[in-house]
This record gives structure tokens, C-alpha cells and sequence, in this order.
């Protein structure tokens, strides 16, 4: 696993788990950015999605965890950035393939859906894999292209 700067950002209902991550990446050698949110009180989540999208799409980060109650919201808010691949991960198959095939650069995960042990192995999951390249490659270069056309921000 490479080790590399990670901006980190959750709503209340991800709070418990955001910090539960937070504390995995760090003891894993991590250099992590927790722009919030700092308690389980209820907060807005395209306030920390923005403010985590906005830095990787701006190069500041290669790679961001977002965490809502579902991912749902998180998610929504994150792609609406220019080069930003947010994959809602709930399982093991989804964080390895937006990785492998997607080049995901945001794992959003859903805090009252997933229980820590499994979300702390599909976030390992997705620090760990690589972008396979190849006729992928061609794919994320389309969305990009799309992105350009549509004048995403």
C-alpha cells in the first residue's frame, strides 16, 4: 500500500466511522485531513462533500473518503467537480472495481449502512488497488471528455 495524503469528510450519520477511519488510515502511516464534520450532531452534507471534492479535483489530495448515512447524498454532491470519481462502496467488489476499472478517486461510504470491520477492509480494498489501465483507460477518458463538453466545474 502506498502511504499518501487522504482529505476525509463525513455528516453526522457518518461521523462515528469517519473517525473510525481516520484512526485506521493514520495508524497505517496515512497522512490524513479531516475537514469534518466533529460530532454527531446533524449537519449538511454538501458542505464536507464540497469541501473534499473541491481539493482532489484541484490536485491537493490524489484520493478523499466521504461518509454519510447511505453514501447516497455524499456521492451525488462529490461527482458534480471536474475529475471526480466518487464510488459509493458498500462491498468489497465495488471499492476493488472503481478502483481497477474506474480510477474512483473518492470512496464514499455509507455510515449507517456498514458496520466498522467491513468498511475499515473496503477501505484498505481501495487504497490498495491500482487503475488497471488499458481499454479502462479509454472508458475514464471519456467521462472526462463528457465533463469538458457539459462544462462541469
Amino acid at each position: 500500500m502506498t502511504k499518501q495524503n487522504i482529505i476525509i469528510g463525513s455528516d453526522h450519520g457518518g461521523y462515528h466511522l469517519k473517525e473510525t477511519v481516520k484512526h485506521w488510515l493514520e495508524m497505517n502511516g496515512f497522512t490524513v485531513t479531516d475537514v469534518g464534520c466533529d460530532s454527531s450532531e446533524s449537519v449538511d452534507y454538501p458542505v464536507f462533500a464540497c469541501e473534499v471534492a473541491q481539493r482532489v479535483s484541484r490536485g491537493e489530495f490524489p484520493r478523499g473518503i466521504l461518509i454519510c448515512g447511505t453514501g447516497i447524498g455524499m456521492s451525488m454532491a462529490a461527482n458534480k467537480y471536474r475529475g471526480i470519481r466518487a464510488a459509493l462502496c458498500n462491498d468489497l467488489f465495488c471499492a476493488t472495481h472503481s478502483r481497477a476499472h474506474n480510477d474512483a478517486n473518492i470512496l464514499v461510504m455509507g455510515g449507517r449502512i456498514l458496520g466498522s470491520a467491513y468498511a475499515l477492509a473496503i477501505t484498505k480494498e481501495f487504497m490498495n488497488t491500482k487503475f488497471d489501465g488499458g481499454r479502462h483507460r479509454k472508458r475514464v477518458d471519456q467521462i472526462m471528455k463528457a465533463e469538458e463538453k457539459w462544462g462541469k466545474k
